[in-house]
């Protein structure tokens, strides 16, 4: 077990150094498109998303910032609602919405370079083919759910327009850099510190889970789906990390023990179990830092619902075809 100071210093604060930096990149960006009238040119290549589903323009700009930077995307969010362009029924939708862009992102990052490799073609296309699916889904309950809730909504978009005392004059590039950098700084002070201290207990708390307690229930879910008794310890390695979990199952794989569905089959179970991990080592101290712990709280559940509701479904179509 490490000490208290090698978990903050190799765990928690790097990782907070890295979020920090990507969420400034994502406000300053939301800044900076704001006062140079970026925001509605990048909107109208959105706006096939945000108009169904009943959101403002702007919103565009932030789901497509999703496809290069979920942390950044979450950023200019955070942006829009702080500054009352959104309230917090239209935040969460479209943070719903941004799912499949969001999983866009990690096919050229993660699953087409690592998983794919790691699992061999066939698994490979049939996981990651579902994990697109799974994003898709939420993406459309985004759009159905804008488009239901957010029917009649009014958006005041000068809420996101630069203000000040000099605004009868066009700014400089300076003044525009200056007035950008200065908000984006404003709303760091108030994310940093809690992404600190919420990392900090979060690594902390990790050391002394038992996370084979947690998967302890995988055994009769396993038993029931009809997968293999080596099912157990792969969901139990996935559990903790997805990639160590593919790398587990691959050889067997490869040796007869799992079909591809098989496989794909644990893979998902293993996620749904990650789901609690990553709720409390990413999700909670991510979310809680932009938006607070009872907004936070409201985004986790959605997020963290959807995305078990659709594993679930998806692991009963496999298991049935």
């Amino acid at each position: 077990m490490q000490s208290i100071v090698s978990v903050l210093a190799t765990e928690a604060l790097p990782r907070v150094f890295v979020i920090t930096l990507l969420i400034g990149i994502g406000v300053g960006f939301a800044n900076l498109a704001v006062a140079y009238g970026l925001v509605d040119v990048i909107a109208r290549v959105g706006r096939y998303l945000t108009e169904p589903a009943n959101l403002p323009d702007e919103v565009g700009a932030a789901v497509l910032t999703n496809t290069v930077s979920v942390t950044a995307g979450y950023g200019m969010l955070a942006e829009f609602r702080e500054s009352g362009l959104l309230d917090d029924r239209a935040t969460l939708i479209a943070v719903v919405l941004n799912t499949f862009f969001g999983f866009v992102q990690h096919i050229f990052t993660y699953y087409g370079p690592v998983l794919v490799p790691i699992l061999g073609l066939q698994v490979g296309l049939l996981y990651v083919g579902a994990r697109a699916g799974i994003s898709l889904a939420i993406t459309i309950v985004g759009l159905v759910a804008g488009a239901l809730l957010l029917r009649g909504y009014e958006y005041d978009s000068s809420a996101v327009e630069p203000d000040g005392p000099e605004e009868d004059r066009p700014r400089t590039h300076r003044e525009k850099l200056r007035h950008a950098g200065a908000k984006t700084k404003t709303r760091l002070r108030s994310i940093v510190p809690r992404l600190a201290v919420i990392y900090s207990l979060v690594f902390l708390a990790l050391e002394y889970v038992d996370l084979e307690r947690i998967t302890a229930v995988a055994e009769p879910i396993t038993a029931v789906v009809g997968l293999p008794g080596a099912a157990v310890p792969v969901i139990l390695v996935s559990t903790v990390d997805p990639t160590s979990g593919a790398i587990a199952i691959a050889p067997l794989i490869a040796d007869g023990v799992f079909t591809a569905e098989e496989a794909v089959i644990t893979l998902l179970v293993g996620s749904l179990f990650s789901l609690t991990v990553g709720t409390v080592k990413r999700s909670i101290p991510f979310q809680y830092g932009i938006w607070g712990a009872e907004f936070g709280t409201k985004v986790i559940v959605v997020n963290t619902g959807l995305k078990a509701v659709f594993i679930v479904v998806t692991i009963v179509v496999f298991a049935i075809v």
